[in-house]
């Protein structure tokens, strides 16, 4: 079981997925946040429970799945609603973040949170030893997101503008991976870092 864990965030398209692999490459546990916001709502879970309470069965379909398309129709735009799904759901991610790292068979475990600045930093997470940002300069960011979802350029600043800022996201970090280059890059980053982490992993178990 794992004691040394590293929260990954980074903007849209700044390459997370990437770099995700890199790491698991080396046989690293990856607990990923966005995967695990489809987990917690399955059928059964208290979580769906919760959503269903708060926002009807509307919100479902007729296998009793969550409806997810229903759901953004009736959070976009609605600063209050969209608090009171993440009030739900957000606190139920971050348990199974925690839980799969401290759980993970690798020296150290990372948990990727795209969200991360926006879901509270630190505060929301403090079982996080560091936190390892992915930057991307914004133009890049653009061009990437235009060529990855087939959207306009108005779009994909309309989605970077719903994020965190760059510069709140570094704010956060103890790593930085600047992702402007090519994939041999994010490699090597991770290369380098996989060999700090399992040192300082090693030396809080010598502690």
């Amino acid at each position: 079981m794992s004691d040394y864990f590293i929260g990954l965030t980074g903007g849209i398209a700044s390459g997370k997925s990437a770099l995700e692999k890199a790491f698991a490459a080396h046989g690293i546990v990856v607990a990923d946040a966005d995967l695990l916001a489809r987990e917690v709502v399955q059928p059964g879970t208290p979580a769906l429970a919760a959503v269903v309470d708060h926002f009807g069965s509307d919100v479902l379909q007729a296998d009793g799945q969550l409806d997810r398309a229903a759901l953004r129709v009736r959070v976009f735009g609605h600063d209050a609603e969209r608090r009171a799904l993440e009030a739900i759901v957000h606190p139920a991610i971050r348990r199974r973040l925690e839980a799969i790292c401290r759980q993970a068979a690798s020296p150290y475990a990372i948990a990727t949170i795209p969200l991360l600045a926006e879901g509270g930093g630190r505060a929301a997470y403090p079982w996080l030893h560091r936190i390892l940002v992915i930057d991307t300069p914004t133009d890049v960011q653009k061009q990437r997101l235009v060529q990855r979802d087939g959207i306009d350029a108005a779009l994909a600043e309309k989605m970077m503008a719903a994020q965190a800022s760059r510069a709140d996201r570094l704010a956060l970090a103890d790593d930085i991976v600047v992702n402007d280059g090519e994939i041999t890059h994010l490699q090597r980053a991770a290369d380098d870092l996989h060999r700090r982490y399992l040192a300082l992993a090693a030396s809080m178990l010598s502690v």
